[in-house]
């Protein structure tokens, strides 16, 4: 029997050098970040581990992955236990102006709508003045159709739940608009994602 509670997403490990290195760029070298909806725990080992003084609050919805996080974490001084966070359920259970950043990683397509402004509304709250909001994942730009790849990925969501499914740009940027945060930097990412950077509205 295995008692192991981590979990192990392959993605994150092929996703995590190319968020590193935007981080790198974003965070100041003793920056206090949430992540919301943490999955596996991997990213919030990875990134502290290879970014000296930051701090990370990690997050999650689901009982399990609370526990695949704690796990990873393995009791590092820098990431505190992952605490339950429902994003629409409002306001989070964290103290105003506590963080001088907000990542989330490949929730607004694995989630109803609701949850992408939800995400907003709440970062709003919890961010410093100048903190920041990072998305990652796949997004519907207006520049371009979808490539092949994300509209057979859409699919295969929209399948599985109607509610979900990758999310038009404009429509998150304007759900970001709404609590006063506005798309500061888009970064290309592998395999057709994007990282996102939001910050207040000057």
């Amino acid at each position: 029997m295995n008692d192991d509670p981590r979990l192990d997403y392959p993605a994150t490990s092929r996703n995590r050098e190319a968020l590193l290195e935007v981080l790198r760029s974003v965070l100041s070298p003793e920056a206090s970040v949430l992540e919301v909806a943490s999955g596996s725990g991997q990213h919030a080992r990875a990134f502290v581990d290879a970014l000296d003084g930051v701090r990370w609050q990690p997050s999650s919805y689901e009982v399990h992955e609370r526990a695949s996080v704690d796990g990873w974490a393995d009791g590092h001084p820098r990431i505190a236990p992952a605490m339950d966070l429902d994003v629409r359920a409002h306001p989070w259970a964290l103290p105003e102006g506590s963080f001088d950043a907000v990542f989330c990683a490949n929730m607004a397509h694995i989630a109803p709508w609701p949850c992408t402004p939800a995400l907003f509304e709440g970062a709003a709250r919890v961010l410093r003045p100048a903190g920041q909001v990072l998305l990652y994942g796949p997004f519907d730009v207006p520049w371009q159709p979808l490539v092949a790849s994300n509209a057979r990925f859409d699919a295969s969501l929209r399948s599985r739940d109607p509610s979900w499914g990758i999310r038009a740009l404009d429509d998150v940027e304007a759900a970001a608009a709404a609590v006063g945060l506005s798309l500061t930097a888009t970064h290309l990412m592998p395999a057709n994602n994007l990282t996102l950077v939001f910050g207040a509205t000057d």
